[in-house]
């Protein structure tokens, strides 16, 4: 955690897609700016055991971020209480004098989208500061490009890197990661998205094959 210099404490809430890395973002340029710490707050009212490939993915990059600007990662699973009591319970719970959410999001926190949420929340945490982030066009957009993701991996061949479901142990050349196949399409087409060594790699897949050279990312 940061040595902080003032008596501020920034929370970002995050939920699964792909806001959640512009939410956080915002929140580590406000506690960069302020010299505050910063903590990284998602709920899920399932229990690990239940969590998809997708989520492990957004919740693996989450940590990532958070250790590389030495922010707090705080995961509530298997929570059924309102998410506006949960956020005010951390909020009590670690001093949070600022709090940043998005506009819009999906699945459980639909609520705040709603006027009725925003109000619930104030009336939770009435002495916080309120970071409203608008999700931009671009993003909503292209969620709504690409289905769900699903495990999948990514072996050499002859022509290159190619698009499986399922690898061997005979396979020298592979990495594992999610899909997301382009809406609208019979072929494997779409994006790949893998971790290699501390980075998130994302790669465009056309015809079951990789275009960009993975060698030299």
């Amino acid at each position: 955690m940061k040595s902080t210099k003032m008596d501020e404490r920034i929370l970002v809430c995050v939920y699964y897609g792909p806001n959640g890395e512009r939410l956080i973002a915002r929140g580590c340029k406000l506690a960069d700016m302020l010299e505050c710490p910063l903590y990284i707050l998602t709920i899920d009212p399932n229990p690990k055991d239940d969590w998809d490939i997708e989520k492990i993915h957004y919740v693996t990059r989450w940590k990532q971020l958070a250790d590389e600007h030495g922010a707090e990662f705080i995961i509530k699973y298997n929570e059924k209480r309102p998410v506006a009591k949960v956020i005010g319970e951390v909020v009590r719970q670690k001093g949070i004098t600022q709090v940043v959410i998005g506009q819009t999001a999906k699945s459980r926190w639909e609520e705040i989208t709603k006027g009725s949420f925003i109000n619930t929340l104030l009336n939770e945490i009435p002495y916080v500061d309120l970071h409203i982030v608008s999700i931009s066009r671009e993003l909503k957009n292209r969620e709504g490009f690409y289905e769900k993701g699903i495990r999948a991996y990514i072996v050499r061949d002859d022509k290159g890197y190619k698009l499986c479901f399922n690898h061997t142990n005979n396979d020298m050349n592979w990495h594992a990661g999610i899909f997301y196949k382009e809406v609208g399409t019979d072929f494997n087409n779409g994006i790949f998205k893998f971790i290699k060594g501390d980075r998130e790699i994302e790669v465009h897949v056309v015809d079951d094959y990789v275009k960009e050279n993975i060698d030299e990312l």
